[in-house]
């Protein structure tokens, strides 16, 4: 047995016997490692495994704690493998969800939203209200193609912290990390085109996708490690795949963040079948553990991976700030974002790049980093309570989704219809797939704070599946 099993295996005995209760924080890296005579490494890896098995939690700056739930054992399942290639289908599920104004007075828990709720997010209005009070006529202007100078050095040195060392003249500022995936898109796709993705997806990808008439292949996704790297080996070597699409960081919407080891591996398997990759890491910065997970870019030698990000989950999406890093393909990409929606608008490049440049950015990833992983574990301790037993559950180690599997006949359409009249809507898994599966599944946001309406939403969720299954008998 190695050290860090065995070491893992008598905290997971002490935390069963009560010693450590929920809530309780779990002894430092360096107590362990000097109790035990064992490196800090060692105690790292101990504590990853407990992380895996819902026993331990960690909190940026404080360590690891006994999670107040325990997260369930059965994880979602792994998604089956693809067949072929698909049409997308779902725009109309999709188009349900994102037509709801702010103001309908819907509870919408499965929305791609941050808290926009924190202090910490003052600086960045009041960047952008002193900009506007200059009143100076060239900011109604066009600025630079490839986005504002002072900005883009800014996400240059941000991009650090993901291993990623990219050269300002090689970003290139969007309308969001939506714009810079469908413009990495219609660079290096055609019609008809296939594309490898993770199952399951982001619906922002999967309709993406379908308006560039473009196939996806679904790709079988564990839910702690990401695609499968053999099941894609397979596809690589009998479809003619194009480019393979990742969220391998706090991946959206399972949570998981992809081994280095497999984003190596991933990387020499496109090299190999000379495909390109789009990495999405919208998502990275959220990460739970310390330090932030690299990037799959971070480790390409020949510029094949388009890195896609954005502060639309960081900060808030209202700014529409996204940027896109696309190595050898910067020629093609910048036609395709001069052609899709020309310059970026200036006020929001400038506010971002004087919040970045004043230090406001990583107070703010710290606060929310940890209020994300205290809220995670709130909301999963309501879902095992008001939730039928058998819900299989994600374990996000990042971001602020959690995946919900539910009976394999369970339809979440139909939960949807029986949630609105309440007020109340979640996404139903089927948008996240190109071919409409994960139908008994459904995706929940838990970025903002606990409260009691919050707790009263999870229970009349509860009590709705259970309406339905009990339907169904």
């Amino acid at each position: 047995m190695t050290l860090y099993i065995n070491l893992a295996e008598q905290l997971s005995t002490r935390i069963e016997k009560g010693l450590y209760r929920p809530g309780d924080r779990l002894p430092s890296v360096r107590a362990l490692s000097q109790e035990h005579g064992v490196s800090l490494s060692t105690v790292q890896q101990a504590y990853r495994h407990l992380e895996d098995l819902g026993l331990a939690s960690p909190k940026p700056k404080s360590g690891y704690f006994v999670p107040f739930n325990r997260t369930p054992a059965q994880l979602p399942n792994i998604s089956r493998a693809a067949q072929r290639p698909v049409d997308i289908s779902q725009w109309d599920h999709v188009l349900d969800l994102v037509s709801l104004a702010p103001d309908d007075g819907i509870l919408q828990l499965g929305r791609g939203m941050p808290d926009i709720s924190s202090p910490t997010l003052k600086p960045l209005l009041r960047s952008l209200s002193r900009l506007s009070r200059r009143q100076q006529t060239k900011d109604l202007g066009y600025g630079s193609l490839k986005g504002h100078q002072a900005l883009r050095e800014q996400l240059s040195r941000l991009m650090l912290d993901s291993g990623s060392q990219i050269p300002a003249d090689e970003i290139i500022v969007t309308s969001g990390c939506h714009e810079a995936l469908s413009v990495a898109f219609r660079s290096l796709c055609k019609a008809g085109d296939i594309v490898a993705v993770d199952s399951p997806s982001f619906h922002g990808v999967m309709q993406a996708l379908k308006g560039f008439d473009i196939k996806a292949l679904e790709l079988p996704t564990d839910p702690l490690t990401g695609i499968s790297l053999d099941a894609l080996e397979l596809a690589l070597e009998q479809w003619p795949i194009k480019v393979i699409q990742l969220t391998p960081s706090c991946n959206n919407p399972l949570g998981y963040i992809m081994p280095d080891t497999h984003k190596r591996r991933l990387l020499a398997l496109a090299q190999r079948h000379d495909v390109a990759i789009i990495e999405d890491d919208v998502y990275g910065d959220l990460a739970y553990s310390y330090p932030r997970p690299r990037s799959i870019k971070s480790f390409d030698e020949d510029g094949r991976v388009v890195l896609c990000s954005s502060v639309s989950k960081t900060l808030a999406p209202g700014i529409r700030i996204g940027w896109i890093a696309p190595g050898r393909y910067l020629p093609v990409v910048l036609h395709q974002k001069y052609i899709s929606s020309g310059m970026t608008a200036q006020l929001p490049q400038e506010a971002l790049a004087d919040y970045l440049k004043s230090g406001h950015y990583q107070p703010h990833l710290r606060r929310m980093r940890s209020q994300y992983a205290g809220n995670r574990d709130v909301m999963i301790e309501w879902i095992r309570r008001y939730l039928p037993e058998q819900t299989r559950l994600s374990q996000p180690h990042g971001g602020f989704m959690l995946w919900l599997e539910l009976a394999e006949d369970f339809d979440s359409q139909r939960l949807n219809r029986l949630l609105l009249p309440h007020k109340l809507i979640i996404s139903p898994g089927s948008i996240f797939s190109a071919a409409g599966k994960f139908r008994n599944c459904l995706r929940i946001n838990y970025a903002q704070k606990p409260t009691a309406q919050l707790e009263h939403a999870i229970q009349l969720l509860g009590q709705c599946i259970q309406q339905l299954m009990s339907e169904s008998l």
